[in-house]
């Protein structure tokens, strides 16, 4: 019997042979032993679904589960169970909402997933980076610099999409998906979980738009979307119209376009809103700016404009110089990444004050270990070192609050002595 690693890259060389033709059979490879390695690669502390069974309550009759599971997803009798909607921090004022699915509906969407993970790998582009394997966010950030550097870019556009993983349109994400996939089980299945009710308070509702973030499909189908919609039309449409250098690169819904000219960047600008308004997105017109981000000379004059600055992925990009003198793009925690980390840091110390002192010691060190493992790059240690600094003072400040609450007995005279 095949292993589930040989049998997607047989699902790689068929999508390398077929390039430009859509995939009908696809959902045989789904088999016992791939549901077994489906279950094995959902995250087993992940919140719990509507139904409150837990990753080991599903285990205990692993084979059986998985067995009817199949059955149910091949056969069509499949149901999607309602999504459980929570929401987490986005920033001070905001929150996200994300959605919590089932055991059993995450087994069966890691499964389809890691069918068309494979497929679309060969599709994707160099400069998409969010949601792929063996590819992370500082890989993005190392590329966006080096965009900047080489390609000698004197402009950057930052666009910011309007809340996209709750506005991507069914029929069109069911339309962008069948020019490449037409495996009816796998088609049929994708539908049913973006027809799925979302559970809170009480009530089921049913969306017409959005894939609810939380889900394990839902960053491999958002990453298709903008492929269709963003990245082909920008290689195909964009790129070979401009008369200077471009680059653009991807996070998820966040990306950079880099312009050597301006009149290339207006003329993108002036299309991009009705490129994503034809696919029923839009764009957060108070959060999209362009940037003269033109790399500053050696020497600089007093006449001469600075550099601005943009961001991207919680970091601010700014021209600075290297150790031997030259003039390349660094990176800094962002301004609001900066604030919400620290402002978290003081919540949580101060709402913890009753702890020994070791013991607050230990988990603040483990706040600022889990900061560093993301901001802890090449040329942000003085952001690093200040967040410290302010964590430190304001963690001095709530130990004289609580010497204040148990004072020394005040001294006095006992004995008069002549």
């Amino acid at each position: 019997m095949e292993s589930v690693s040989t049998r997607r890259r047989r699902i790689v060389n068929a999508a390398c042979r077929h390039r430009h033709e859509p995939l009908t059979a696809l959902s045989h490879h789904m088999d016992l032993n791939w549901m077994h390695e489906a279950y094995r690669r959902v995250n087993r502390k992940a919140a719990l679904g509507v139904d409150g069974q837990t990753w080991a309550e599903y285990g205990e009759h692993l084979t059986e589960n998985l067995k009817d599971l199949l059955n149910r997803a091949k056969s069509g009798s499949y149901r999607a169970p309602a999504v459980k909607r929570s929401y987490v921090p986005k920033n001070e004022k905001e929150q996200r909402p994300i959605g919590l699915p089932t055991v059993e509906n995450k087994v069966l969407e890691r499964a389809v997933g890691m069918i068309l993970e494979p497929i679309y790998e060969e599709e994707f582009y160099d400069f998409s980076f969010g949601f792929r394997p063996g590819r992370s966010a500082h890989q993005a950030l190392d590329y966006l610099k080096e965009q900047c550097l080489g390609q000698k870019v004197e402009w950057i556009l930052e666009v910011d999409l309007r809340q996209y993983f709750d506005t991507v349109d069914h029929r069109h994400m069911r339309e962008l998906l069948s020019r490449r996939v037409q495996d009816g089980v796998i088609t049929r299945l994708v539908g049913k979980w973006l027809k799925a009710g979302i559970w809170e308070k009480g009530q089921i509702r049913y969306p017409e738009r959005g894939a609810p973030q939380g889900g394990v499909i839902s960053p491999l189908l958002s990453n298709i979307y903008l492929h269709e919609v963003l990245d082909r039309w920008y290689v195909e449409s964009v790129e070979p119209r401009c008369s200077g250098r471009t680059f653009m690169i991807r996070y998820a819904d966040d990306f950079i376009m880099g312009f050597e000219r301006m009149e290339d960047l207006e003329k993108v600008l002036k299309v991009i809103g009705k490129r994503f308004a034809k696919y029923g997105l839009k764009i957060n017109e108070e959060k999209t700016r362009k940037v003269r981000f033109k790399r500053p000379s050696l020497h600089r004059q007093a006449h001469e404009e600075r550099p601005g600055t943009f961001d991207f992925l919680g970091f601010t990009l700014y021209w600075g110089r290297s150790r031997k003198g030259k003039n390349i793009p660094k990176v800094k925690t962002a301004r609001k990444r900066y604030t919400r980390a620290l402002a978290s840091l003081k919540e949580w110390g101060w709402a913890n004050r009753h702890l020994r002192l070791r013991e607050q010691q230990r988990k603040l060190n483990e706040k600022l270990q889990g900061h560093d493992a993301y901001y802890g790059v090449t040329h942000n240690m003085r952001m690093l070192q200040r967040l410290r600094r302010e964590l430190h003072r304001h963690w001095l400040r709530w130990l004289n609050r609580l010497l204040k609450a148990y004072p020394l007995v005040p001294a006095r005279i006992v004995h008069s002595v002549m």
